[in-house]
């Protein structure tokens, strides 16, 4: 039996390119946001790209609808990356642009680490008058049955 593998939100391991050792790029950090390690790597070539094409989500429907996908499978990567990891809990919402995924203004995007035992992704809306609203969040869950 065959599977389809090409929409799974993690690569089988085989299918991971070998990671060489490369001269690390010192990364300057984008206006507003916080500094990164200087070890955190560039984006690679595509192969395990967020999204297939540019994607800009235009309202907060458009978010709500597809934004939930789009960082599963950052948060997938999350765990198996440790390049990503770093880059993306230091700039979320620049570490999309990078791999082409542009949010819509007032969309804020939080990593959080702290208090919780697996990872977790959250996502505001910044309101003009009251405090932000959650949209949604992410966080993987391991579970097996039988």
């Amino acid at each position: 039996m065959k599977f389809d593998l090409s929409r799974a939100l993690v690569p089988l391991r085989s299918w991971l390119p070998v990671r060489r050792p490369r001269e690390v790029e010192v990364l300057p950090p984008r206006p507003g946001a916080g500094a990164w390690d200087s070890t955190v790597a560039p984006p690679e070539d595509g192969k395990f790209g967020l999204v297939r094409q540019e994607t800009y989500l235009r309202d907060t429907d458009q978010v709500k609808r597809y934004l939930p996908d789009i960082l599963g499978r950052a948060l997938a990567r999350i765990w198996i990356d440790p390049f990503f990891r770093d880059r993306f809990a230091a700039d979320p919402i620049g570490t999309m642009a990078e791999y082409n995924v542009f949010l819509p203004r007032g969309i804020q995007v939080e990593f959080e680490t702290e208090g919780v035992t697996r990872p977790r992704i959250v996502v505001y809306e910044a309101r003009a008058h009251g405090p932000r609203r959650r949209l949604l969040y992410l966080q993987l869950v391991m579970k097996a049955g039988t």
